[in-house]
């Protein structure tokens, strides 16, 4: 069977084909990065009017480099949520078109847990495992059993995602958007030893994740340094840019190992998928890759292209979904926040609610 993906939850504009939900035919991604990055972040009215404009020519560059018509698609899939609700609407509806105009069964689905397929899409995914998705609007750890089933909720963030405290912290240094690339391109020639930063929850019984307080340590540090005061002429920092960006990276990297391998040992499980934007890291891969060597684990990630937004991920998660497709496409609707987390019943589920939106996060 032939899948196509649809995902728009964002500012990425996405549309693959997939057979039997493993082979990739074709995965097309056009971003907004020229948009937004004047901003310094993704504005979401912004987001969602690119996307219009250009879906259509996505989803046709999807065929064609599939060598696939419409008329041999047998289904049709594409992000629901959580993600910008202008952003969603826009992919979703252009799928409920196509579901109607085709008669073509269309199976909406969840962003986060289409990044928990990615490794079905380069080889296989070992099970049982655990697997976290970090990326702008999202850091979450899961269970996933050795049948299958459902994904089993474990932590996630109590405030910022790892990609946007990457994202803010690359715009208060002045590093350019998007954010995570530029601070690990300046983190490349810095001393990640050079500011001494804290590290959220650490040695704390919780797999849940904390990045605001780190974000507002740099802030804090810069703030006293002059650095934000355009009336102090000639300050110069004690630490330079790099150096600065290498110690904020290696925070957070600290802090996304430390909870993954103590959810490795809670739950018994010997294999870690680490997936979504931030999984393209070069310092996490090295050591993630170095720690689970050390302490008898083996790691997991997908291909870089797989690891961002992308619609055959979308198109995985709905072939494995197909009995779930509609054929009456007009009920589907969108959500903003929802996650995978919401259909277990996590501690986390009665925190204040927080946006799911990425502020420029790959």
């Amino acid at each position: 069977m032939l899948t196509l993906g649809i995902e728009t939850s964002c500012d990425d504009t996405a549309a693959a084909v997939v057979e039997d939900g493993s082979i990739v035919l074709s995965s097309v991604v056009q971003n907004q990065d020229d948009l937004h990055s004047p901003f310094g972040g993704i504005v979401p009215e912004m987001a969602s009017r690119r996307h219009l404009e250009v879906i259509d020519s996505v989803v046709r560059r999807a065929l064609e480099t599939s060598s696939t018509s419409l008329e041999e698609i047998g289904l049709i899939s594409a992000t629901a949520g959580p993600g910008l609700i202008g952003s969603l609407l826009v992919g979703l509806s252009y799928a409920k078109g196509l579901s109607y105009a085709t008669g073509v069964p269309l199976v909406p689905v969840d962003h986060i847990q289409g990044h928990l397929m990615t490794l079905d899409l380069a080889g296989g995914t070992p099970l049982p495992a655990v697997s976290m998705v970090s990326s702008g609007g999202h850091t979450a750890l899961y269970h996933l059993d050795a049948e299958g089933g459902p994904p089993r909720f474990l932590g996630t963030t109590l405030d910022d995602a790892a990609g946007e405290a990457l994202d803010k912290a690359a715009k208060m240094l002045g590093l350019g958007y998007p954010g995570g690339p530029a601070l690990e391109k300046a983190a490349a020639g810095g001393d990640p030893s050079a500011l001494d930063l804290p590290r959220p929850l650490s040695g704390k019984d919780t797999l849940d994740f904390s990045f605001s307080g780190l974000k507002t340590s740099l802030f804090s540090f810069l703030r006293r340094e002059g650095y934000f005061d355009s009336t102090v002429e000639g300050r110069r920092l004690p630490y330079s840019i790099p150096d600065l960006a290498a110690s904020f990276q290696q925070a957070v990297v600290d802090t996304l190992i430390e909870r993954c391998f103590m959810a490795l040992r809670q739950t018994g499980t010997s294999n870690l998928l680490i997936v979504g934007g931030v999984a393209r890291n070069a310092l996490l891969r090295e050591r993630a890759a170095a720690a689970a060597i050390e302490a008898g684990f083996e790691v997991h990630f997908p291909p870089p292209q797989l690891c961002t937004d992308n619609a055959a991920m979308i198109a995985a998660l709905g072939h494995r979904q197909r009995k779930m497709a509609m054929k009456d496409p007009l009920k589907i609707n969108v959500y903003s926040t929802k996650s995978l987390r919401s259909e277990f019943k996590a501690s986390a589920r009665t925190r204040a609610s927080r946006s799911a939106c990425k502020s420029g996060g790959r």
